[in-house]
């Protein structure tokens, strides 16, 4: 149990699975189950599985039918959810606190005993392919899903979350059950709670959780026996990052793709940092000066302000465990594409050539930690990042460590990030038009 990082307590149980709680002042409380099972751990033969599992497992367990989970949280007012990325699956749920016991039943019962029903994948096979179709039809988001796999060359970090139709219908409930023994492990889990809960309380009522999934699945059954074993200690030895294949070569390169729409997009980048690497930070902070969210960044003043080129321009930075990317978007008329990319490398020159001003430095430090200061307020977002970060990085957010580290980037930590980051012959492009 650990307590010095206040106002966290975190515990892993003796059945390996890890906790992590933390206080709101709010009625409305969140919790959830952070997987570290996403699309990077597909096998060649998987993919789309790790999404696809994530459907099914609001389709029925040993407990309860897919109406039952559907109707739990939303009969108090509550909301259930989850989300499938490249290198987690996170099942959460939000609620009026009195409805704690009812969310984490609810959760554990789902992610632990899900039985993954033949005749609920027929149908929702469907619902996927339906779901890819309309991705498809929108280039603006198409684009990153095939930029990501040309610059991890084919790896399954750049592989689509969602997969592909024809593999999808091939799928039977065995291979949603052999992706799930294999990931939905103990020890590759997190519960994440915020919210005005008591951590003897959280604890209590999880762990009477566990045991009714336990007592729901079969017997012989190896997560049975794993959790009602009796061990007063727990050391955790799985991590993920291992067993992961590893990462090939990145190669620059110029794609251009016939899509005979009536916009171009056009995106420009290369691979980054992981969120391990120091220097993140400070590519985070170019990134929120060139394209990032206000309306004051350069690339949005040159592009759109000035020139009236664009309608949408920004630069987008995605850390992982152990890589990045970070990239520049925009979406233009076909004729302007030549115009737009002239002055997306002259804004990336101006940073490669000469540090920031101290004026400058200091401005893009206050904007980045009134946008982080901002975001805080968005409680579902807060859970969700804690239980993520927890699962990944063994380490709670702190906000006020997040802005020393801010705070001690210098104009020469960026410059040097710049130079190495920005020079175009380690740019890929990628064009749609």
């Amino acid at each position: 149990m650990q307590t010095n990082n206040k106002p966290y307590y975190t515990e892993t149980l003796p059945c390996g699975l890890r906790l992590v709680c933390a206080p709101s002042n709010s009625d409305v409380a969140y919790c959830g189950i952070a997987i570290d099972a996403g699309t990077r751990d597909e096998l060649e033969t998987e993919s789309g599985l790790a999404h696809f599992c994530e459907h099914l497992t609001f389709k029925g367990t040993h407990r309860r039918r897919s109406w039952h989970i559907l109707n739990r949280m939303e009969a108090v007012g509550g909301d259930l959810n989850a989300y499938t990325g490249k290198e987690e699956t996170i099942y959460y749920s939000a609620f009026l606190k009195e409805h704690f016991s009812r969310a984490v039943d609810l959760l554990t019962d789902i992610v632990l005993g899900s039985t993954y029903p033949q005749t609920e994948m027929i149908k929702e096979v469907e619902v996927v392919i339906d779901e890819i179709e309309s991705y498809n039809d929108s280039p603006s988001e198409l684009i990153f899903d095939e930029f990501e796999n040309l610059i991890f060359n084919g790896h399954p970090l750049g592989r689509n979350i969602l997969g592909e139709a024809p593999r999808l219908r091939e799928l039977r409930s065995e291979d949603v059950q052999r992706f799930a023994d294999r990931l939905y492990t103990l020890t590759n889990m997190v519960f994440f709670v915020y919210g005005k809960i008591e951590p003897k309380i959280v604890r209590r009522e999880l762990v009477k959780a566990l045991n009714k999934v336990a007592l729901s699945l079969p017997e012989g059954n190896t997560l049975r026996q794993k959790l009602t074993e009796e061990t007063t200690e727990f050391t955790a030895t799985t991590d993920n990052d291992t067993t992961r294949t590893a990462l090939p070569p990145y190669i620059p390169q110029e794609v251009i793709r016939k899509k005979d729409t009536h916009q171009a997009h056009v995106l420009i980048g290369t691979r980054a940092y992981s969120a391990r690497d120091p220097r993140h930070l400070s590519l985070y902070l170019l990134n929120n000066i060139l394209g990032g969210p206000g309306m004051n960044s350069r690339l949005n003043i040159s592009l759109r302000e000035k020139n009236g080129l664009v309608y949408t321009v920004e630069s987008v930075m995605t850390t992982y465990t152990d890589t990045g990317v970070w990239s520049v978007y925009f979406g233009c008329d076909p004729h302007d594409i030549s115009r737009c990319k002239r002055l997306v490398m002259k804004e990336l020159k101006r940073l490669a050539d000469q540090p920031l001003s101290e004026s400058a430095l200091k401005a893009a430090k206050q904007q980045i930690k009134g946008q982080i200061g901002i975001s805080y307020e968005n409680s579902e977002s807060v859970a969700l990042a804690m239980g993520k970060t927890f699962l990944h990085y063994r380490q709670t957010r702190d906000k006020e460590r997040l802005f020393q580290k801010i705070d001690a980037r210098t104009a020469e930590d960026l410059h040097a990030v710049a130079k190495e980051m920005f020079q175009p012959e380690n740019l890929t492009t990628l064009i749609y038009k």
